[in-house]
């Protein structure tokens, strides 16, 4: 079964950090977990799991290109998130963030590159509900729901050597979150941090991952939301694909993290 790195037991409050690992405050906890692939399977609802494969060609020609990625992506994820959930807007917070796998030759060439190896939520409730009311498109006070989504896509063939797992949000409990400092500390700007979430490992949380993704598909997680009875959101961490890849390409994937709003 593959290893997923929990958090362990703590006397101080865990801290990470985008480009140098070396600085984490982490007392990790590797746990064997079934992972289930659910392509195949009955789907799994956006609403309710909180994450969903979904088809999506992308008119980007060269996803390693910042100024095409730049110029195509955000419009691209901004409609097909409002497309999905049926949401009045959606606002995209950067151009997409890309990854690369340990054997890349890429992996640490550029801020926040690196797969994150422990089981986290990109954001707290606190900071989603910052997060939100910063980039709100109207007066908050003309918005009845706001909810955070990771949209991950891979850009090379399958099979990956470095899949993404993500876990269904109704099998994690308010006791397996655990609040950490994550750090931004760029290479052409000022150190800065937020608030997110590390995760225990439970025996009732339910893995999942979708085998040999392709190009023209995404994930899409759920990463927080203004509704109670939609938190907690979507634990997720990369883990090491328990088949030989020792000739495939090195996996490199790009995030879109958007806020949606529905309007009141």
């Amino acid at each position: 079964m593959p290893v997923l790195n929990f958090i362990g037991d703590m006397d101080v409050r865990p801290r990470y950090h985008a480009n140098d690992a070396s600085k984490d405050v982490l007392n990790l906890d590797p746990q064997d977990v079934e992972v289930h692939d659910c392509r195949g399977s009955d789907e799994p609802s956006l609403d309710t799991c909180g994450f969903r494969l979904y088809e999506h060609h992308s008119k980007v020609a060269d996803f390693l290109d910042p100024e095409n990625v730049a110029a195509v992506y955000p419009a691209e994820m901004s409609e097909f998130l409002k497309q999905v959930t049926g949401a009045d807007a959606a606002i995209i917070s950067a151009p997409g963030l890309l990854r690369f796998g340990e054997r890349s030759d890429s992996y640490d060439s550029r801020d926040n590159s690196r797969p994150a190896r422990f089981v986290h939520i990109d954001i707290s409730d606190t900071t989603a509900a910052q997060f939100a009311e910063r980039s709100a498109p109207v007066p908050m006070d003309r918005i009845e729901r706001w909810a955070h989504y990771n949209v991950w896509r891979v850009v090379t063939p399958p099979p990956q050597d470095v899949p993404l797992t993500v876990c269904d949000a109704r099998t994690v409990g308010q006791d397996d979150l655990i609040a950490a400092d994550a750090i931004f500390d760029v290479t052409d700007g000022p150190e800065w941090s937020f608030e997110g979430l590390v995760i225990r490992h439970n025996p009732q949380q339910r893995w999942c991952y979708y085998r040999d993704m392709n190009p023209d598909e995404v994930l899409v997680f759920r990463t927080n939301d203004s509704r109670p009875s939609h938190r907690p959101a979507v634990p997720h961490s990369a883990f090491d694909n328990p088949i030989d890849t020792t000739d495939v390409a090195p996996r490199v994937s790009i995030e879109a993290r958007g806020i949606c709003y529905w309007y009141r």
